[in-house]
């Protein structure tokens, strides 16, 4: 009966999801080249609050846990889990303060209204998972531009999505890089829980009722040994996934 249900409530959620995003195309091409870049980043946060408050056709709820007074004068290499697309918009809204950029894979930059362009002109990176190269120069210019800017990186290790939310084992490069081009960064941790349930049934249609939880664990000084460094890192972070309830 629940499935049954996702569907009309999937198809009447594509529907407003993908207006907000035809709407806000235009929206963010007059803020960029009119108004630059503040006010580009600002219709970027309220494209992303339109497109949460889609999900509550869903029935979708969210619990964003912050207890920590992160500083917004420094750079910050947010380090998130990774279990669906719909990780993205609340780590948007909710980090809005310290300017968030993406890692994200090349095919995105182009043909999603609202989406594709702010990849392309609001600073994050966008990678050919197929030339490892070119991946870690965009990388290495993205941990530069946070230096440079007092902007965030937003990086997902676990390198592909968590289909039932178990977490993977950190791949580690491109937090290095970020790590090393970025060095008074902070690294903000942080644990998503139950946002893989919105694609139990695959694509279509959406599971309903989920209630996303993000946990940011207390940040840590970009200094010492590397390694341990992640490892620190990847620890927090699987803890707050496997220990959830």
């Amino acid at each position: 009966m629940r499935k049954l249900l996702a569907y009309p409530l999937t198809l009447l959620y594509f529907i407003f999801f993908g207006m907000v995003l035809v709407l806000f195309h235009p929206i963010q091409w007059i803020c960029f080249n009119l108004f630059g870049y503040e006010a580009h980043k600002r219709s970027v946060s309220i494209l992303n609050w339109f497109l949460m408050r889609c999900t509550h056709i869903l029935g979708t709820r969210y619990t964003f846990q912050n207890p920590h007074k992160i500083p917004s004068d420094r750079p910050l290499i947010i380090v998130v889990n990774h279990q669906s697309m719909n990780d993205i918009p609340p780590l948007i809204w909710y980090m809005r303060a310290h300017h968030p950029k993406f890692i994200s894979k090349i095919e995105l930059g182009k043909g999603i209204p609202s989406v594709s362009y702010n990849l392309r002109h609001g600073g994050s990176a966008l990678i050919d998972r197929k030339d490892s190269r070119q991946a870690l120069i965009e990388i290495s210019k993205l941990g530069k531009y946070i230096e440079k800017n007092t902007r965030s990186a937003v990086i997902f290790p676990e390198g592909t999505r968590s289909r039932d939310g178990h977490p993977k084992k950190f791949q580690t490069t491109g937090l290095k890089v970020l790590m090393k081009q970025a060095p008074s960064a902070l690294l903000v941790p942080i644990s998503i829980n139950n946002s893989w349930k919105m694609l139990q049934y695959g694509k279509f249609p959406y599971g309903i009722g989920s209630h996303l939880h993000f946990k940011v664990h207390p940040p840590l000084e970009n200094e010492g040994d590397p390694d341990a460094l992640i490892s620190q890192v990847e620890q927090q972070i699987t803890n707050g996934v496997t220990s959830f309830k």
